[in-house]
């Protein structure tokens, strides 16, 4: 499978969908989170955290330090907020490459498209359209092996 549209008309849906993907998570991937302002990118990201075991309160979008690292009770976490960089280059000057490719922990980048060019070619995005005050489509798409793995098991999960 390499494209699957979840439909969240809750916030509390929109979390359940964080906690499949987290439960279906693999340890070296990187997460590439899209879309508008308020869609709920941030919301995703918190949700994927706590089931990974990262306090609720610890996570939040780090807009303005770039990226946060969390440690997770299954495998450590590396958020990356994107939105006030200029250029690919700044989110390289921060070290991102060395995060991207730790094998042990988990990325999540939201704003990804700004520095779509340097993620890893599998990776897993997360496009969020805003459907209304609350309700969000999700269109999940994997683009190599190891995102494809995972977003099968997120949609069996998935009712």
């Amino acid at each position: 499978m390499r494209s699957y549209v979840v439909d969240c008309r809750t916030e509390r849906e929109t979390r359940q969908l964080g906690a499949r993907v987290a439960a279906a998570l693999e340890t070296g991937l990187t997460i590439a989170l899209n879309g508008q302002l308020g869609s709920g990118k941030t919301c995703l990201v918190r949700a994927i955290c706590c089931e990974l075991g990262v306090e609720e309160d610890a996570v939040n979008s780090p807009t303005f330090v770039l990226m946060q690292a969390y440690s997770g009770e299954r495998m450590d976490v590396f958020h990356f907020d994107t939105y006030r960089l200029a250029d690919v280059d700044e989110f390289l000057a921060i070290g991102a490459e060395d995060y991207l490719l730790d094998s042990k922990a988990v990325c999540l980048v939201e704003w990804a498209e700004r520095v779509r060019d340097v993620l890893p070619a599998d990776h897993l995005a997360l496009d969020i359209t805003q459907v209304s005050a609350t309700a969000r489509r999700v269109q999940c798409v994997a683009s190599g092996p190891v995102s494809a793995a995972v977003l099968e098991r997120v949609a069996a999960g998935i009712s």
